[in-house]
C-alpha cells in the first residue's frame, strides 16, 4: 500500500482513552481539511471500533488497542483498529443490527451498523482469543 502519510497509536484498553483515540486520529486527519460533518463521522466510527475492543474485545481486563491511519492519494484514509483479545466467534452474526454479546449492559448492538454508516467501507476480521481488526476506508469529499 503507497501512502502519503500514516501514524501508528497504541494505549491501554480503558475507557477513558477512547475520547483521545478519536481525538488523535481527528488531529491526524485536520492535514487534508475534512468537512465538520466527514470529521464527525469518522471520530464517532474510531469511537464505536476503540469501545467494542475495551468492552468486548478484552471486557474486565487490560490489553492494548491498537489505531493505524493512513492517508493515501486522492483524500483516501484507512484506518484500522485492532485488539488481541477475545475476538468473535461468528463475525456476520455480530455485525447484525441490535446484536449484541451483553445484553444485560446499556449495550444496544449497533456499533457495527454505525459504523457502516459513517465508513465507505468496513471490514472486520477477528480470530477466536487471537483478536479482531476493524479496518475501515473513507474518502473525503474534494475540495472546492
Amino acid at each position: 500500500m503507497k501512502y502519503l502519510n500514516s501514524f501508528k497509536l497504541q494505549f491501554v484498553s480503558r475507557s477513558s482513552n477512547e475520547g483521545f483515540s478519536r481525538s488523535a486520529v481527528a488531529a491526524f486527519l485536520a492535514q487534508l481539511d475534512p468537512t465538520v460533518e466527514e470529521l464527525s463521522d469518522i471520530k464517532t466510527a474510531v469511537s464505536e471500533a476503540v469501545t467494542n475492543a475495551v468492552v468486548h474485545g478484552y471486557g474486565n481486563r487490560l490489553g492494548v488497542v491498537y489505531i493505524n491511519a493512513y492517508i493515501l492519494k486522492d483524500r483516501k484514509i484507512i484506518i484500522d483498529v485492532k485488539d488481541k483479545g477475545k475476538g468473535i466467534e461468528d463475525v456476520q452474526r455480530a455485525m447484525a443490527p441490535l446484536f449484541t454479546t451483553s445484553p444485560e449492559s446499556e449495550r444496544s448492538g449497533l456499533g457495527f451498523t454505525v459504523m457502516e454508516a459513517f465508513m465507505d467501507k468496513l471490514r472486520v476480521r477477528s480470530k477466536p482469543e487471537k483478536g479482531t481488526v476493524v479496518h475501515m476506508v473513507k474518502t473525503l469529499r474534494a475540495k472546492e
